[in-house]
């Protein structure tokens, strides 16, 4: 445009600067600004507002704080949609006593109008709420209601969001009550919120109470609803609920992320169902979702917990052929099997596979093979390994130690044992 000696309006420019700080390119976002001070035309309230913005996600609240100075001396007048991006960045940022000294300055200005200053209170309040400053969460609570400004679905579900948090049940049913006394009704985020504070102390029935009038009220449930509703059942061992849930989900056209499915499979192998397991696993690829590594490590400790080794390779064998490929915790899991069944030489050769691989053995792939060389009687071969994973630089736990200390119990040598303590306690210095 610029070669053919046309001059992009604002609007190309700011469109411009979006696509930049959304690609995380801030540097060049500023050269646009600068070439836009220089060439024109003149940046506006809403170019700052996306520049701001694009450092406040990346946590850099005082390059935007600086970009906020610089409009002044540039005669562009802040608006309050700047001055909630800066309280949002501070409260982020935990900065909430300069998050609050900024407020007070828009409400001593209070040229933005009430219905503005509330949405920035509003995120002061829930940054108050996310520290478990209830004090000064509830002093701005009260701080609104002073503006006589009506709440919206907004304000309301910070402050529901905000006694979840910090579990102060009684205060969230009576501000549930209170918005629809109000005339304000809940919307998704309002039953999310109460599904998933539900759905963590594990009342799932109450939960799913919630989800039928969530439906009658015309909510219609998101895939958030679905999630912490299907993780809770499974959690509290209603996998079958949790598939039934899954299918509305599927018969409402919302189509389930692989964590969903991976959790109600995970879910059934818990319950030893793996048929069940199998039948969900097919039916996620009959509906085009891809199983990860997740979903296979999740068969594989499945299948192995049942004694089934061979479909366990066979699960291996179709990662290496289609993807994703394996993972050291994959391969931790066929070492363990290996160990267990006193298979020293397959756990080994399993190991080799994983340094092939590109993965280096962690402190639970060692932890199987000490096991194991004490299940064969072999404490020579215990004790070079043990060495090897202490010179290793690994991040060692207190298991290595126990599993060799209770064989020295066992063997009556205490010198061994007293040694090995003392390695233990030299770990952490």
């Amino acid at each position: 445009m610029i070669q053919k000696c046309a001059i992009p309006d604002i609007l190309t420019h700011d469109y411009l600067m979006n696509a930049l700080c959304k690609s995380g390119d801030l540097g060049r976002a500023e050269w646009l600004v600068a070439e836009m001070l220089d060439r024109g035309p003149f940046p506006t309230c809403a170019t700052y507002n996306t520049l701001m913005k694009g450092y406040c996600i990346r946590n850099n609240v005082d390059k935007a704080l600086d970009l906020f100075s610089t409009m002044a001396s540039l005669g562009i007048t802040p608006n309050i949609v700047q001055c909630n991006i800066l309280v949002d960045g501070l409260c982020k940022k935990g900065l909430l006593e300069d998050a609050r000294k900024l407020l007070e300055k828009i409400l001593v200005d209070d040229h933005n109008g009430k219905t503005s200053n509330m949405i920035t209170s509003t995120i002061l309040m829930d940054g108050y709420f996310k520290t478990g400053n209830m004090v000064e969460a509830l002093a701005w609570l009260e701080e609104i209601f002073q503006m006589g400004i009506r709440m919206d679905v907004v304000a309301y579900n910070v402050i529901i969001h905000g006694f979840c948090l910090n579990g102060h049940m009684n205060l969230v049913y009576k501000y549930i009550s209170e918005m629809f006394k109000c005339g304000c009704l809940p919307d998704v985020f309002t039953y999310n919120i109460l599904i998933g504070m539900l759905c963590k102390e594990g009342k799932t029935n109450e939960a799913c109470y919630v989800f039928n009038v969530m439906s009658r009220m015309g909510v219609t449930p998101d895939h958030i609803t679905y999630k912490v509703l299907i993780h809770g059942l499974c959690i509290s061992g209603d996998v079958d609920k949790a598939n039934a849930y899954l299918h509305c989900m599927l018969v409402n056209s919302i189509i389930p992320e692989p964590l969903i499915w991976n959790v109600i499979i995970d879910g059934y192998g818990r319950h030893r169902d793996i048929q069940k397991a199998f039948f969900v696993r097919d039916q996620m690829v009959a509906f085009g979702v891809l199983p990860n590594k997740y979903t296979y490590n999740i068969m594989i400790h499945t299948v192995i917990r049942n004694g089934n080794i061979d479909d366990a390779h066979y699960l291996k064998k179709e990662m290496l052929l289609s993807g994703p490929l394996p993972d050291l915790v994959t391969y931790n899991l066929f070492v363990r099997a290996a160990c267990n069944l006193g298979h020293i030489n397959s756990a080994l050769r399993l190991c080799n596979e994983t340094l092939r691989r590109g993965y280096d053995p962690d402190i639970i792939t060692y932890t199987e093979l000490l096991k194991c060389h004490f299940l064969r009687g072999k404490l020579e071969e215990a004790e070079e390994l043990f060495i090897k994973i202490w010179e290793s630089g690994l991040p060692i736990d207190h298991v290595p130690f126990l599993v060799l200390m209770k064989k020295y119990f066992k063997m009556r040598d205490l010198d061994k044992a007293y040694d090995l303590y003392q390695m233990w306690l030299k770990r952490g210095s």
